[in-house]
């Protein structure tokens, strides 16, 4: 592995400082320090939240960055989801990519992902308005863009737009839990509690990512960590009488919303 960096002036000695996140170059590893001499230009990818990542997942984001590059044309790349989570219990590698034409083949682009790095992906393609739109009214981009690795700097500061009436197509698939709870793994079942519990959330005006997501998962619930739902050890008649008090407000909420806005188109 090589890494370009530049000597930087210090105190008492010199010093050339190297990103905590790479593959290889171990602290305490002999290396061999010389000038180039040629002009190189690399683009490092920006860590978002991300404290540490492991080896291997660096060396793979090293990979997907460029290939994908090669293969679309874009103005940015945002891997995030699960992939970025301590351990390897990942499905796929989430991918966003920001591009003004959307109509680009993603399912070759998976296969060739597939092919070169032995990884299933799902890809999303989206240009800059309909990520703000997203990220302004849907809690889950937002979760998404709070934990990520992207290829040039995120800008976006975006204030929440509550539209009561997508806020209820995203709210309908968690209703699949009640009706499906025996025939949903751990992770789907996850998913669509994290889904209620962001809708939840910021209908609250609260901050959405991760973390603060999982928390209220376990305050609500009453649980000691997540995974209780993912490894699918929760005891289904307690968990799902909360979870239809929690489902059915979220669901109040938002009619009581879509009533009002109705209630006022007619006086206007």
């Amino acid at each position: 592995m090589e890494i370009i960096a530049k000597i930087s002036r210090g105190t008492l000695l010199d010093q050339i400082y190297i990103p905590k996140n790479r593959f290889g170059l171990s602290v305490g590893s002999p290396v061999i320090i010389k000038p180039l001499e040629y002009e190189i230009s690399i683009e490092k990818p920006y860590f978002y939240n991300i404290p540490s990542i492991e080896p291997i997942k660096f060396e793979l984001v090293s990979k997907i960055l460029p290939l994908i590059d090669k293969n679309i044309d874009n103005e940015n790349i945002i891997i995030t989801g699960s992939f970025l989570e301590k351990g390897f219990n990942f499905n796929d590698i989430d991918v966003i990519i920001i591009a003004k034409n959307n109509t680009n083949n993603v399912k070759f682009l998976k296969d060739r992902l597939k092919e070169e790095i032995g990884v299933d992906f799902h890809i999303v393609i989206l240009d800059n308005k309909s990520l703000i739109i997203g990220l302004q009214t849907d809690p889950l981009y937002q979760m998404m863009i709070s934990k990520c690795i992207s290829k040039k700097r995120i800008l976006y500061k975006v204030k929440n737009k509550i539209n009561y009436k997508i806020l209820d197509l995203h709210l309908l698939k968690s209703e699949l839990l009640i009706d499906n709870f025996d025939y949903l793994n751990g992770n789907e079942k996850y998913y669509l509690v994290r889904n209620t519990i962001s809708i939840s959330l910021f209908l609250k005006h609260q901050k959405i990512n991760k973390e603060v997501i999982d928390n209220e998962i376990k305050k609500v619930f009453g649980l000691k960590n997540v995974d209780e739902i993912k490894q699918n050890m929760l005891d289904k008649s307690k968990f799902l009488e909360k979870y239809k008090i929690v489902h059915k407000q979220v669901f109040k909420k938002i009619m009581k919303g879509i009533e009002n806005g109705s209630k006022q188109k007619e006086t206007n």
